[in-house]
């Protein structure tokens, strides 16, 4: 029985343990504290041959617009945020993005399938269960770097 116990225990220290890293990383603040990231992930990556995608929310709290003009990323040669496109024959592509602007109280979501950070020239793999620093840019001069917790190849979310 004793040793029952001593697994559910340890099981549950190294459950608690794993999901340290998204939790800590489940809301970043700005050094002004108007700017608030939620949710930041990434999925792993096939090696280093093909662009990995980072994803999250920005939040507004301020009283002033901002605007997400770049990222810049160790892990990757060249990181910008990109928009996924599909046209009227369902063929869909990826494009650099313009400048998203945040108003007051408002907020933009990164998510699979839309708006992304791609991170192209990775330097390394992406790897799951290791996590990344990423900084993002704002036209307010703010460089606010967040840590990217690195999920499954297959996930669709920090929710599952």
């Amino acid at each position: 029985m004793f040793k029952t116990f001593a697994k559910a225990i340890q099981s549950l220290s190294v459950a608690f343990l794993m999901g340290l890293p998204m939790a800590s990383s489940a809301q970043q603040l700005s050094e002004n504290a108007s700017i608030v990231v939620e949710s930041p992930w990434a999925r792993a990556s096939l090696g280093m041959s093909r662009p990995g995608g980072a994803y999250l929310t920005v939040r507004n709290e301020g009283s002033d617009q901002i605007s997400l003009i770049g990222l810049r990323a160790e892990i990757s040669g060249m990181a910008s945020i990109h928009e996924t496109r599909t046209n009227s024959d369902g063929v869909s592509s990826m494009a650099p993005a313009d400048d998203i602007v945040i108003p007051p109280g408002g907020m933009f979501a990164l998510e699979p399938g839309g708006y992304h950070a791609m991170l192209m020239q990775l330097q390394s793999p992406l790897v799951e269960g290791e996590t990344f620093p990423l900084t993002l840019l704002f036209s307010d001069g703010t460089e606010l770097e967040i840590t990217v917790p690195v999920l499954g190849i297959g996930a669709r979310g920090p929710e599952g």
